[in-house]
């Protein structure tokens, strides 16, 4: 899927755990994937960014194992460039919401703090765990830890 996004009012406050995640909104207002209601890693990436390409691969081997319970993944691309942009997601395939956020307009409005950082969120918004970075096996563990937890939350 290749779209950009676009977002409301923009403030620069870091989010942080605890905190509802903003909504985000497709190009032109149209709906994007819903954040709420299940839960959801919002991963923020670029092409250019090594650990990035390291990770899409666990995000498609989360998404196999848990989508059929309530996971739901959307990945936000940081590229200035829409080429290299939709090179890299022809590349990867991958099985989950792929989103361009030209502007960096939702970037700046959870104040991502680098690339990649990937943001947990359960099914109220709420952001309940943030990995700034990827660090292979050891965030692949911690991820799917607490998917689990969210997903066996009522």
């Amino acid at each position: 899927m290749l779209a950009g996004l676009a977002l409301g009012t923009v403030s620069h406050a870091q989010v942080k755990v605890g905190d509802l995640f903003p909504e985000v909104k497709g190009p032109q207002d149209t709906a994007a994937p819903s954040i709420g209601g299940a839960v959801t890693i919002v991963d923020f990436w670029a092409s250019w960014c090594a650990p990035c390409k390291a990770s899409f691969p666990a995000y498609a081997r989360l998404n196999a194992a848990y989508a059929s319970k309530g996971l739901s993944i959307l990945a936000v691309s940081v590229d200035d460039d829409p080429a290299a942009y939709a090179r890299f997601v022809a590349r990867f395939s991958p099985p989950f919401a792929v989103l361009l956020d030209r502007g960096h307009l939702l970037v700046r409005q959870v104040s991502v703090p680098t690339m990649p950082t990937c943001y947990v969120i359960d099914r109220h918004r709420r952001i309940r765990f943030i990995h700034a970075g990827y660090r292979g096996a050891e965030t692949d563990k911690a991820l799917q830890k607490e998917v689990e937890l969210l997903l066996s939350e009522t």
